[in-house]
Parts: structure tokens; sequence; C-alpha cells
């Protein structure tokens, strides 16, 4: 492991500003508006889009890599400072805000503020007081803008899913801590993507099960991610459910009950979603819908790079050896660290599944992907590239040896033919 020389009393946080930073995709779909009106140009809408898929991978290559960590002895002082879960605390604020939003403003708010609405509602107020006049200067942007069409409707709905989407990782670093308020807030969080099993499955599935054959969310080599998403997408739901049911069993409980954790994640969605749809009519629903998809389906292709191809081994007692660094792909990409609260330390954060983001730690025996996340799921789109870029990578890591690998059973035969115990770098 890499360690740092520096003592706990000389040791500082030097990102530990940059942090807020993190929030700053959660917010993209407020952003992207207030772009988009501003101007009058409205594929400023697909923004968020872009920021996910453009300018973060540009930036992350552009600024390199960090591996220094924090020494043993600050990293109770780091844990303790209530500083850092604040910043994941208005993430939530943000993400929710974006979606109320925007779902709004797709669903008929921009229509409203055209036709006078908020001129009508700040009519009482002296024309020349801030808030008149700012009134009056959104009219007059949005008049501009124009009514929208499918395609703005669309970068609309895309933008929040790349934000809520990315809101799940939040409500991952919430979600893996005891404390009441942070378990309601990582519900919260995954209440827009209507993803609330992945609280019970991500903590009692895939932390148990991560790098075998038997994790859904753990991508095996040969398998491409349009061939992992559906498998993970399905199979994680209903280990959720079996999880939660065999609990309930042993309570002497029925599965239908209110104690039983996933319905009641479920409900958060039902309760947003709901509220939503009473407010704004049915023109929320498509909306709704495709951030949704978009959001989880942004989850599932950062689950398809963690873990790819990576298997612990069985040992003779028929169980499967301990998760070590060695399981995990990791990068130090800065950037993109810093937008995802450290979850490229991934190796670390299944070795101490409590610790904070600010806390984790850079191995040296941890297997290191060429890019950031943000740029390698841009690869994972397109099978081909993916596997130019990582096949090699998964055989070199054990040292040739494809038995040793998380294979796809459908490309069993195929990889076994291409690969005779050494793998060709790229």
């Amino acid at each position: 492991m890499n360690q740092t020389l520096a003592t706990s009393q000389v040791w500082t946080d030097g990102k530990r500003h940059l942090w807020w930073l993190g929030i700053m995709p959660l917010a993209t779909p407020l952003l992207s508006g207030a772009l988009a009106i501003g101007t009058g140009v409205q594929q400023l809408w697909w923004v968020g889009v872009l920021v996910i898929f453009g300018l973060i991978p540009l930036i992350d290559g552009l600024l390199g890599e960090d591996v220094s960590n924090p020494p043993e002895s600050a990293v109770s002082n780091l844990e303790s400072q209530s500083y850092y879960r604040w910043i994941v605390y208005t993430g939530v604020l943000f993400v929710i805000a974006s979606v109320v939003i925007t779902g709004w403003l797709a669903a008929g708010g921009i229509d409203w503020i055209i036709n006078g609405g908020l001129l009508h509602a700040t009519a009482a107020l002296e024309p020349s007081s801030w808030l008149a006049r700012t009134a009056a200067f959104i009219t007059a942007r949005t008049e501009l803008h124009g009514e929208i069409s499918v395609f703005t409707y669309l970068g609309m709905a895309m933008s929040t899913g790349a934000a809520t989407g990315i809101a799940i990782n939040t409500a991952h670093e919430l979600g893996h801590k005891p404390k009441p308020l942070e378990v309601f807030l990582a519900k919260v969080t995954l209440a827009p993507t209507f993803y609330g099993h992945f609280y019970t499955e991500h903590n009692r599935g895939h932390h148990v099960r991560v790098a075998t054959p038997e994790d859904p969310a753990s991508s095996r080599l040969g398998e491409s991610f349009w061939a992992f998403l559906p498998r993970s997408v399905w199979f994680s739901a209903v280990s959720a459910w079996n999880l939660e049911r065999e609990r309930l069993r042993k309570l002497g409980l029925p599965a239908l009950h209110w104690k039983n954790a996933v319905l009641s994640a479920w409900m958060y969605s039902v309760v947003l979603w709901g509220a939503m749809i009473a407010w704004l009519g049915a023109a929320v629903i498509p909306f709704l819908i495709i951030q949704g998809i978009y959001g989880f389906s942004l989850l599932e292709v950062v689950n398809y790079v963690e873990h790819y191809g990576l298997k612990r081994q069985k040992l003779p007692s028929g169980r499967y050896e301990r998760c070590s660094p060695r399981h995990s792909w990791n990068s130090n990409r800065i950037v993109t660290n810093i937008f995802l609260f450290q979850l490229q330390r991934h190796s670390d954060h299944h070795a101490n599944p409590t610790r904070s983001y600010q806390s984790l730690r850079h191995f040296d025996e941890s297997p290191q992907l060429p890019y950031g996340y943000a740029s390698m799921i841009v690869w994972a789109y397109v099978p081909y590239l993916w596997r130019r870029r990582m096949d090699h990578r998964v055989l070199n890591h054990y040292a040739g040896d494809i038995s040793l690998t998380n294979l796809q059973p459908s490309q069993r035969l195929k990889y076994l033919e291409k690969y005779s115990n050494s793998a060709k770098p790229f």
C-alpha cells in the first residue's frame, strides 16, 4: 500500500474544499436549464449528458492521478469530521431539486412562464423590486427559449438521469453508514430511479458475493455490457427480494410485511413519483421513466467496470477466499475520484465498507484501469473497444491463466482457444 510519510499532526487534506465539486454533477440539470433559458438555446438542456461523457473524461485525462493516502494516524480524525458528511447531504438536496424543478419545467413549467404565470405571480410587487425585475427577465428569456420540442424534452430527462444515476453513488456512500439519518437519505436519493432495492442487495448481497460467478453485479470476462445490463438489473432485484424474504422468515414474518426493507425503499419512489404525477399530470410520466432508466443504467455500467473478469478463488473448504485489493479495478484519476467521492478506490471500499470517502486508500497491488471511470464507461458501451482495452489486462493480472478469471460461460470455448496461458498487450 502506498503511504504518505506525513504524520497526523502536520497532514492536511489537500482536497478538503475540492470535495464540494462532487455535488456539481447532481446539479447539472439545473445548470443546463439556466444555460438553455438564459441563452434561448434549447439544445443546451443536453449539457448534463455532455459533461458526463465529454468534459469530465477530458479533464480527467489532462489532470492525471493522485496516489497519495492519508496516514492511518489521521483517519480517525478525518472520519469524525461532520464537514465531509454535510457535503454529501447537500448533494441529496441538489439531486431532488434537479428532479422536481426540471420535471416541472418539462411537464408544463416552461409554458406556464411563457403564458405569463410568473409575471402574474409577482404582479402585486413593486415593478422596480428585484423580485419583479427577475420575474420579468426570466419570462423574457423563456419566451426566447420557446415551447419545448420532443428533442428538448428528451434532453431534459437524460440530463436529469445523468444526475440521478451519479446520485446512486451518493446513496452508496450514505447507505454504508449505520446512522438512521444516512439510511433515510440513501433511500431518498435512490427514489428518483426506483432503485431502492440497491440498498439491500449492495450491502448484503454484492459485498458478500463480489468477484464470484454468483454475484449478478460482477461482470465476467467476455461478457459485453449489453449482456451484463439485463442480468444485473433482474437478478440484483431478485436477490434483494430473496435476502429480505429470508430475513423476515427468520423473524416469523411474511415477505409482504411493512418491515420488508425492499418494499419500504420502493415506497420512497412511489411517494416521489406519485406526488409529481398528481401535481404535474401525465406529461411528467415519460420524463420520470426516461431519467429513471438512464439513471440506473449508469449505476450498472459502473458496476460492469468495477470487477470485470476478476474472481476470488475457491478454497479447499468450498468457500471463496476473502475479498482482497486484487478483486476490484481501481483508478487514481483525480477528477473522477472527486466527482464520485473516491468510488474508484474500490478495493479499500470492499475491505472497509463503512470507511468514508475522504479516508479511502490506494493499494499498489490493486489492478489499475487505464483511465478513470468516466472514460471507461464510454468504452464499455462499445464491446469490441472494451475488449481491446481490458481483456489482456485481466489475463495479465492472472499471469495469463484464464482458469483463474470470472469467465462468461457462453464465451468459454472461444476464450480458451484464443488465449493459451499468455496475454498479449494491446
